[in-house]
């Protein structure tokens, strides 16, 4: 389309709505200027720039996308050092084409994007903005080029734009990569390159997403007639996951992905031979007809250490590993990376058995303090007569059976490092008071001492108890609740995380590397409850690795207690137990002053006790 004045734009774009137009009326473009009037009702004569987003609302729109975008930055600056000189301006958008990542051309031509509001935070959707490369390729999911007065609002008749639609590792609609050029002197065909290398250039992107997703996978690369696919399979070879094309080529669906299909049922070829960093392998269908060469990437973990020595590791790495796919373990790790060398005190909540001294030694080592001493204490393992001595130390002589020399106590050993204080609900008042005075003044009393003694200290702690409505109750100091409580992170029961599949297939590497598991064995596992998380999956797969026969794990081979119909049930019937059990222990077995703490009539408690089959003092 020539270039035309305003008028004659809007009555050109008009005339597509009676199917009048001198333009292919089954055009992409047509179609597209067709549901901008109709169906979004939109008026082409408009002016003004588009909808930009503050700072605070782009920042809480990006964060969903901040991984996508770490990892899609290298291919991005690329791009854009390409184009640069070709007066192209390089966005990511999201799905609701709101620009996220920017890069602009030089100077002079920079002035004009920044005049009409092109950059970070402009929202260029089709529904507000009408035909244009960034909307149209996402409404349409489909690679397309806007050339000029192909834009549906006549305002923006300078700009050619070259989007390629970005896809996830799931073949999910992720955003849009985006380059836009105000110069005149470049003829479409120019553009229609420079879209060729833009579309290349998201390839690589959604490659470097999908490896980045299944770090700890198997990746195979499928050759098919409109591109390689992606394919990621564990050390069972069954797989996990599985890029858009693939899904294609090979009719992958999420429900097969899921149910852990076998590789075989779709190609095969030697695995044996794909051992190195990145082997060219010789594929075939299912049916053993040639596929032609492919090529088997080993999981990061598994790779040869070839990287370059001046290519940095992530610290953050075993935070990311523990969180998995988990959403809600995901945020809390991002928020983790910003407090990451402050003295921040992390307080960690979950039920026993979910990992949380493993999850406070990660954040140990993706701190400054790494190189220093973590040092750990498990409150309610310790007879309470005990944890004062252990923890503050002592001087030479201090009470009867004392060591001649003393002792530093964890406190002071923790100097410059981490102190984990685990199932800190468990310590007592006095002690308590102690502590909130450390944390103060940052110097200990060591038991006997003359002086104090300063510490430098970061401190982790964790509980599967309400400390909240405990420091309600006056059975923790609130002041102290408050100071450990810098930030919570709540870690999900296992039977309560959205990637639990991957956490069972990965503990059966981990305990059986030897063995796999059957359909049957599988299934058990995958419907369990486990009331005792992490740790009791780990000793049911250790004793299955030992004894399944043939290094098959059957479901007999499956040591999990039986549970009721509802999963939940069980496991609060365990909880209440517990907590009676305890109130029980604190109060010496006297039921009536149990039945005060835990806010229950005595008879309620009596008869929770029968129901529960607990034994008492009395």
């Amino acid at each position: 389309m020539a270039s035309l004045s305003a008028s004659n734009h809007v009555a050109r774009v008009l005339s597509v709505a009676n199917h009048v137009a001198d333009v292919d009326a089954s055009s992409r473009i047509a179609n597209s200027w067709r549901r901008c009037l109709v169906s979004h009702k939109l008026d082409p004569a408009r002016q003004g720039p588009p909808q930009t987003l503050t700072e605070a609302e782009i920042r809480h729109v990006a964060e969903p996308m901040e991984e996508t975008i770490r990892l899609a930055t290298p291919e991005l600056d690329d791009l854009a050092r390409v184009l640069r000189d070709a007066g192209y301006c390089v966005n990511l958008a999201d799905v609701n084409a709101t620009m996220l990542f920017s890069r602009l051309p030089g100077e002079a031509d920079a002035k004009m994007f920044l005049d009409w509001k092109i950059y970070t935070g402009s929202n260029f959707a089709e529904t507000f903005e009408g035909t244009n490369g960034l909307g149209t390729a996402l409404a349409e999911e489909k690679p397309i080029l806007v050339h000029r007065d192909e834009h549906f609002r006549a305002q923006w008749h300078m700009f050619s734009c070259a989007v390629a639609p970005l896809f996830d590792q799931a073949g999910r609609l992720a955003g849009a990569v985006n380059i836009t050029s105000c110069r005149e002197d470049l003829e479409r065909t120019a553009h229609q390159l420079a879209l060729a290398v833009t579309m290349e250039a998201t390839r690589r992107m959604e490659g470097a997403i999908f490896r980045g997703h299944f770090r700890n996978a198997w990746i195979a690369t499928v050759p098919g007639d409109g591109g390689s696919g992606l394919l990621a399979y564990d050390d069972d070879r069954r797989i996990v996951g599985a890029c858009r094309s693939a899904r294609a080529l090979l009719g992958l669906t999420d429900g097969l992905i899921a149910s852990g299909i076998d590789l075989s049922r779709y190609i095969k070829f030697d695995h044996h031979a794909a051992r190195g960093a990145d082997e060219v392998v010789e594929l075939r269908r299912a049916d053993g007809s040639a596929l032609g060469q492919g090529h088997v990437a080993p999981p990061l973990r598994a790779r040869p250490s070839t990287q370059r020595r001046d290519v940095p590791v992530d610290r953050f790495d075993s935070l990311h590993r523990l969180a998995g796919r988990d959403p809600g373990l995901i945020k809390c790790v991002k928020r983790l990376r910003s407090i990451g060398d402050h003295n921040l005190p992390v307080l960690l909540y979950g039920e026993t058995g979910v990992g949380k001294d493993v999850f406070a030694r990660a954040i140990h080592a993706a701190s400054n303090r790494a190189r220093n001493h973590y040092v750990a204490l498990n409150c309610a393992a310790m007879p309470e007569s005990l944890i004062d001595a252990e923890l503050f130390g002592y001087e030479a002589g201090a009470f009867t059976g004392a060591r001649r020399d003393g002792s530093k106590g964890l406190i002071v050993q923790a100097d410059g490092g981490t102190l984990f204080l685990d199932e800190i609900g468990d310590m007592p008042i006095a002690l308590q008071t102690r502590l909130l005075r450390v944390l103060e003044n940052r110097e200990v009393w060591p038991l006997g001492a003359l002086k104090p003694v300063p510490v430098d200290i970061r401190l982790i702690s964790a509980t599967h108890r309400d400390l909240g409505r405990m420091a309600e109750e006056g059975a923790f100091r609130a002041d102290l609740y408050f100071r450990l409580r810098g930030m919570e992170v709540r870690l999900p029961a296992l039977r309560e995380r959205a990637d639990r599949d991957d956490i069972i297939r990965q503990i059966a590497r981990e305990e059986a590397p030897d063995c796999r598991l059957s359909d049957e064995a599988w299934a058990l596992l995958a419907a369990y409850p486990y009331p005792g998380n992490m740790r009791q999956l780990r000793h049911v797969l250790r004793l299955a690795g030992c004894t399944a026969e043939d290094g098959v794990i059957m479901d007999a081979d499956l040591d999990l207690p039986p549970f009721g119909g509802r999963a939940a049930e069980p496991d609060l019937a365990a909880a209440e137990r517990a907590t009676i059990i305890e109130a029980l222990r604190k109060h010496g077995g006297r039921v009536t002053e149990a039945a005060r703490a835990l806010k229950l009539s005595r008879a309620t408690l009596y008869r929770k006790i029968k129901q529960l089959k607990i034994e008492t003092a009395q």
